[in-house]
């Protein structure tokens, strides 16, 4: 084991022994269970004393030279590193309180002939080299708050077991058994719990259809057989499930959502919710006990299928696409009165750098809608700093490339 292995399992283990856990409480989780070999003094000295030079976050990694720049009243150049000129990323993407964990891509296989499904397949990010690796074994993956561990299903969906994954090493330190089968994962902001979407069946098969005319066409299913929801406690691997039924009725609880409508946790962690096909009621919350609440004050004006979501200090809200004033644009919302606030540039906001810095997807000065890069953008300011290089669906035909960003 190297020195700087040494100073990470050093950084760890203080870390584990105080009192609240914070963000990057799954990672210590794994580490305090991982058997640890006699370090000799002379190597434990050594790990002391460079611990006032490492940092305990990501490792510093080279930018080379890729178009490192901060954005004007935003992310400072020191928490950007860009990829400007590459298209998926190769090396590290950072950008303020944010990385690129992972990024996937989706394929339709045809296990049958009456059926189609989406599958993806991810790269995920290699803490040690800063380097995206694929890795077909996962049908979900979901990353942690600190980049080090992930939790994974496995091909077939839904899935009996979710998997922790130490990103480092690539393996699975632990699985956790589930009573209900599970097709999507999120993490609790703090990374302590993580929230498991059932499901009756694989909520990404498209059935075949045969119209009167003769002709084909694929879809999914009409009612979606999502089930309800499991709360797990990432330290234990336990935690109680709670039915959450499917409804027809526009207005009852869960009604009119996607065959795929996965649950996620509330900013603070307290509750779950979950978008739905609904102008009227876009959005269900729930306590971790599976009461229906109402949304707390600053996510009830939340546009569910805005990746974004709330701003760091929650005073703000990632809104839908504008295009009022720029070509590509999206509305920033008032937290707590719905009102529109600004307009930044960016076509689709995806992650907060900070309180006024977003990630984005936007396109080039030829405008075009399907030649997207990622970039930084900033309330108040025009300028745009780009993160990645353009990707297009003739990239992959597998499908364009989707990111994956957590806090680190």
């Amino acid at each position: 084991m190297n020195v700087d292995e040494l100073v990470r399992d050093v950084l760890r283990e203080q870390a584990a022994e105080q009192a609240a856990p914070g963000p990057g409480f799954a990672d210590r989780v794994l580490a305090v269970r991982r058997r640890r070999r006699v370090r000799g003094l002379a190597a434990v000295a050594a790990a002391t004393a460079a611990v006032i030079a490492v940092s305990v976050g990501l490792p510093a990694l080279d930018s080379g030279g890729e178009g490192v720049r901060p954005s004007s009243g935003g992310v400072g150049q020191s928490g950007i590193t860009a990829r400007a000129d590459q298209s998926p990323p190769r090396d590290l993407l950072t950008a303020g309180d944010v990385a690129m964990a992972a990024y996937y891509t989706t394929e339709k296989v045809q296990p049958a002939e009456d059926r189609r499904v989406s599958e993806r397949t991810y790269w995920l990010l290699d803490p040690a080299t800063g380097k995206y690796e694929k890795d077909d074994r996962w049908s979900w993956v979901a990353v942690a708050p600190g980049l080090r561990t992930a939790a994974v299903l496995e091909r077939e969906l839904p899935a009996a077991r979710i998997g922790l994954l130490d990103l480092a090493s690539g393996e699975v330190e632990r699985w956790i058994p589930v009573d209900h089968e599970v097709a999507g994962l999120a993490f609790s902001p703090d990374g302590r719990k993580l929230v498991a979407t059932t499901y009756g069946e694989n909520p990404d098969v498209l059935h075949r259809i045969e119209d009167s005319d003769g002709s084909v066409g694929w879809q999914a299913r009409e009612i979606s057989p999502r089930n309800g929801f499991q709360i797990v406690d990432v330290a234990s691997g336990t935690g109680p499930w709670v039915e959450i039924g499917t409804n027809a009725d526009p207005f009852g609880p869960a009604g009119t959502i996607n065959t795929r409508q996965d649950f996620d946790f509330s900013a603070d962690g307290r509750f779950v919710w979950a978008g739905r096909i609904s102008e009227q009621i876009p959005l269900d919350y729930f306590d971790l006990a599976g009461n229906a609440v109402a949304p707390p004050p600053g996510e009830r004006h939340r546009v569910w299928h805005v990746d974004a979501g709330p701003s760091p200090d929650g005073k703000k809200l990632a809104g839908e696409f504008a295009g009022k004033t720029r070509g590509t644009s999206s509305w920033i919302i008032d937290a707590r009165t719905g009102g529109r606030t600004a307009e930044v540039r960016g076509q689709q906001l995806l992650a907060w750098a900070d309180d006024d810095s977003l990630v984005a997807w936007d396109t080039g000065p030829d405008g075009n809608e399907f030649r997207q890069r990622l970039v930084l953008v900033t309330v108040g300011s025009d300028k745009v700093v780009p993160l990645s290089g353009f990707r297009s669906p003739k990239d992959d035909t597998k499908g364009r490339w989707e990111p994956v960003f957590a806090r680190r």
